[in-house]
């Protein structure tokens, strides 16, 4: 069965604009001797405002967990003077959403693996310091309700258990959304990687990979781990 990962607590202040162009902004680079993505968390207790722009007006405040329950880890991909472009599952696909680098309630650390999606090859990469470190086939969307294409991020792992035994073992959530879901689908819209059929473009949206590769995944993939998704 194909099916996308349901998004079960939506928060909806959390809701983002439509139709504002993301700033422009120069990446943010690491300082000497570090290597890998910043990635940004929210302190136990704290509070940060997400805005649309930097600046500009907030679309919601974050707290230091997840809508399930994971600690909070959002890639730093940009930066504009004092604010910070994060990936947050609260923002539509391909929008950045902004936080203030000056926040005391912000702590900061790195991850150093990337994941790469070839949905043509169907093939998932997982890249160390320049170098492939592991190769996996997927599945991905069929025609219809393809996987969507973007830089995201890894937002939670979580027991495939818990959420339906269709799942598999394990369900590494991705901050993406499916934008074209089936006629009918009454489940939630939030992209992932989680078990299934590797045998084509056989899902909803999502990602299918067998249990040892997600078994990896769930060992050696931080929260916070980008994901960049292309044809």
């Amino acid at each position: 069965m194909a099916h996308l990962f349901a998004l079960s607590a939506i928060l909806t202040q959390l809701a983002a604009p439509t139709g504002q162009a993301t700033p422009k902004s120069h990446a943010v680079r690491p300082t000497d001797g570090d290597s890998g993505t910043l990635v940004a968390s929210v302190r136990p207790g704290g509070r940060v405002s997400l805005r649309a722009r930097p600046n500009g007006r907030s679309v919601g405040v974050l707290g230091a967990r997840t809508v399930y329950g994971s600690p909070l880890a959002m890639p730093v991909v940009r930066r504009r003077g004092s604010w910070l472009g994060v990936v947050s599952a609260a923002m539509p696909n391909g929008r950045l959403g902004w936080v203030a680098a000056t926040s005391g309630s912000l702590a900061f650390g790195r991850v150093k693996l990337e994941i790469e999606v070839d949905l043509s090859r169907r093939l998932l990469r997982v890249w160390a310091a320049g170098h492939v470190v592991r190769r996996m086939h997927v599945g991905v969307g069929r025609a219809g309700t393809s996987t969507p294409t973007g830089r995201f991020s890894l937002t939670d792992k979580l027991r495939g258990a818990d959420y339906g035994s269709y799942y598999g073992c394990c369900i590494l959530a991705l901050s993406g959304h499916q934008t074209h879901t089936p006629r009918g689908w009454t489940g939630g819209a939030r992209l992932a990687i989680h078990g299934g059929s590797t045998a084509g473009a056989v899902s909803a949206g999502c990602l299918h990979a067998s249990t040892r590769d997600l078994r990896y995944l769930m060992r050696m993939a931080p929260l916070g781990t980008q994901v960049r998704i292309h044809a």
